[in-house]
């Protein structure tokens, strides 16, 4: 089978031509940029004045909808939609099921003349109703209890999908229960945005500003592979699981280091441009693409936008990239360490705050030593990132992570800032009593005549941080390449917001005390700083010293989704959401066991994939091997030869066999594990399954290197990594 599949693959790759590719050019991508959506442009056009005003209301100030204005919007919006081909809409949502999830409705309503007219609503746009029933609730809701609700989110624009021939309206949503509890991760974001810009607010005024309202901005630099669709198709545990669960390691890896930014393969850059040429018509604003550092890995990452409609934008981003994969020939796989023995997936989630006048708060300026402002909110990060480390580690739990933090690759499992020497000796000094850094960036030399001088950074970049500050903005590095982006942005949204409303709080007490605001923060960021900076770290957070160094300082070290999730439910946990009103106790505690629920079901998955593999397709050829080998050490003793060489080949090849088959049965027995909680059981998986499936694999990737090619029923790593 594996050298029937190879050639199919590298028939598909010869017979591949470039004319195939759909691409934009650069004059067509901003021409066509937006042009599916309906956005500010398109609602000053066809909205009457008064309703478009009163929409911006809403999106800006939250102020509720008439029904008048609602009803002028909808049919606005049918019309624009049905003018480019569109028969449906649906409410696009998020439910806790880590990926997206849409009804369709056909704007056809029948007229009593046997015809039928498109209609669309007010009230068909603000609200649906689709089955809450089959959508994971942790507990909020029964089987029985169906009802669940659909509110249009207009401050993130309306789309149109074109997919299978069909054209769809696409409206963004948030997912309520009946009894008005958040079933999705758009509520909670929205909220948690509202709960930092309050807060953010407060120290702005302090400072003189006349700004009215903050967002949170991100933008996520999105990790993947992409390889043959014929080797995906042959492989069951890409197919159900997403990564490998067998695979030895090829000859040639990463370590010539030779794929990173290198050359685009041209079905690649076919797919990547035909991705981007969907996108900018649906207003994604990708901007970069590139090789990453493991074979057949790539990236690609947008600009910033509100964190919002980032999420949504992230979402809309990995389905185009998959359904646009197959066209070419290609799977893309999102899953964060597809491949054992070269690097994972992450998706890098770039963050920042900025006001309603435009200015970014996390931006130092030009001198970062006299830029209060920033260093008050720059500080209020450094305290939520370490009192709240807890929950930021969580935030990114999953099975598939576990694989990828604290490998040689990604951030490790503890959590900690990098801020740079220029910061940090900021940071110092104010602790110290606020000298003044001598720290700049200057300019860099490349010592090549015709080269020009390059304006130097005040500090180096770390790839190792799971939190990094890169200039104007933090990275959160830990954030897995699979899943949505809303929690992280919620933990890290609250977390801030607690510290804000923290440091607001001290800064007013002050001021109305008759201290200066600059005598109020100068008494204020030092017992700050001195709190917190034990997550501060500079160094290589790969070390082992690292390791011992941060538990020295008391960070912790959850290398594990087991021991990460019940950060989630602590009482200071849930006490920050419910105090700002993002989720209550029930909310926080049903997501905590989806999470749990979700590690189960995955590690299961997995066993049971490597249960049926191991037995339908590696010890089928490995029994075949033997016999091959024990008949030819036959025939040579029948000959009256002695095959010495073949009779050791075939005893420890007999060995391993049995070894397999060992590893296979305890495997078996330990995903039988029945009648606990499902805290039990994920303890379960994590001690007794996952280690079980490490020893099966070992034995099953020994036997990869010594069954014959020809025989062995699966595309190895030399293969799929390589053929492009």
């Amino acid at each position: 089978m594996g050298s029937a599949v190879l050639g199919k693959a590298i028939s598909a790759i010869r017979d591949w031509s470039i004319s195939e590719a759909s691409t934009t050019s650069g004059s067509q991508a901003a021409e066509v940029f937006g042009s599916l959506v309906f956005n500010d442009q398109v609602q000053q056009a066809r909205l009457p004045k008064g309703v478009y005003q009163a929409l911006r209301r809403t999106m800006t100030q939250g102020e509720a909808l008439d029904v008048s204005a609602a009803d002028a919007i909808a049919k606005a919006m049918k019309e624009w939609a049905v003018e480019h081909g569109a028969t449906h809409y649906t409410h696009w949502f998020q439910p806790l099921t880590g990926i997206t999830a849409e009804k369709h409705d056909s704007f056809l309503s029948p007229t009593g003349d046997g015809k039928a007219v498109a209609e669309f609503s007010g009230k068909e746009l603000i609200r649906g109703e689709p089955d809450a029933s089959s959508f994971p609730s942790g507990g909020m809701r029964s089987t029985f209890e169906a009802r669940g609700y659909t509110a249009w989110d207009p401050t993130s624009p309306p789309w149109l999908l074109y997919s299978g021939g069909a054209v769809t309206l696409v409206i963004p949503t948030a997912f309520v229960s009946w009894t008005g509890e958040a079933l999705d991760k758009k509520t909670p974001l929205l909220r948690s945005m509202e709960a930092l810009s309050k807060q953010a607010v407060r120290v702005l005024k302090l400072f003189g500003s006349s700004a009215e309202r903050v967002v949170t901005t991100c933008g996520p630099e999105q990790e993947y592979f992409l390889i043959d669709r014929y080797f995906f198709l042959a492989r069951p545990d890409l197919i159900n699981a997403g990564r490998t669960l067998f695979g030895a390691k090829p000859p040639k890896g990463q370590e010539l280091e030779d794929q990173y930014f290198g050359a685009i393969p041209d079905r690649v850059m076919a797919f990547m441009s035909e991705v981007e040429s969907e996108l900018y018509k649906v207003g994604v604003p990708v901007k970069t693409r590139h090789n990453e550092v493991a074979p057949s890995q790539y990236e690609i990452a947008p600009v910033f936008e509100n964190a919002n409609v980032a999420t949504d934008h992230q979402m809309m981003t990995m389905e185009t990239m998959r359904r646009t994969a197959p066209k070419y020939g290609l799977a893309c796989l999102m899953h964060e360490k597809p491949f054992a023995g070269v690097n994972g997936s992450g998706k890098h989630l770039n963050w920042s705050i900025s006001d309603n006048e435009g200015h970014n708060l996390l931006s130092p300026g030009a001198n970062p030593h006299d830029n209060m402002q920033f260093l008050v909110f720059c500080t209020a990060v450094v305290r939520a990132v370490n009192k709240w480390q807890g929950l930021l580690r969580a935030a990114i739990a999953s099975a598939g992570n576990d694989h990828r933090l604290g490998a040689n690759e990604a951030p490790p499992a503890i959590i900690s800032i990098f801020l740079g020497d220029m910061l940090t000796d900021i940071f110092e000094q104010i602790e110290k009593g606020g000298a003044r850094s001598t720290k700049h960036g200057g300019e860099l030399d490349t010592g090549v005549l015709v080269l020009p001088k390059l304006p130097r950074d005040a500090g180096d970049r770390n790839r190792t941080s799971p939190f990094a500050f890169t200039g104007n903005k933090f990275e959160f590095r830990a954030v897995s390449s699979n899943q949505s982006i809303a929690y992280p942005n919620i933990a890290l949204n609250i977390a801030v917001t607690e510290s804000l409303d923290d440091i607001a709080g001290e800064l007013e007490k002050a001021v109305k005390g008759g201290k200066s605001l600059d005598k109020a923060v100068a008494e204020l960021l030092p017992k700050l700083i001195k709190e917190n900076k034990r997550i501060i770290f500079n160094g290589n957070n790969y070390s082992k010293e690292w390791e011992k160094e941060a538990g020295k300082r008391g960070l912790l070290n959850l290398k594990n989704t087991v021991e990460a999730l019940p950060q989630m439910i602590s009482k200071e946990v849930i006490g920050l959401f419910e105090k700002y009103k993002v989720l209550n106790g029930r909310e926080v505690h049903a997501r905590c066991e989806i999470m749990v629920e979700t590690y189960n079901k995955t590690v299961n998955v997995e066993g049971q994939l490597m249960v049926l593999m191991a037995d339908r397709y590696i010890l089928p050829a490995a029994f075949e091997y033997q016999k091959q080998v024990a008949q030819s050490v036959s025939a040579v003793k029948s000959a009256g030869g002695k095959s010495v060489e073949g009779r050791k080949t075939l005893d420890a090849f007999t060995k391993l066999t049995d070894e397999f088959k060992r590893r296979t049965d305890k495997l078996r027995h330990a995903l039988g594990h029945e009648g606990a909680s499902s805290e039990k059981h994920a303890k379960h998986f994590r001690d007794v399954v996952v280690p079980a499936m490490a020893s099966l694999r070992d034995a099953g990737d020994e036997l990869e290197l010594m069954i014959p090619h020809e025989s062995w029923p699966l595309p190895t790593y030399r293969e799929m990594l390589f053929i492009k």
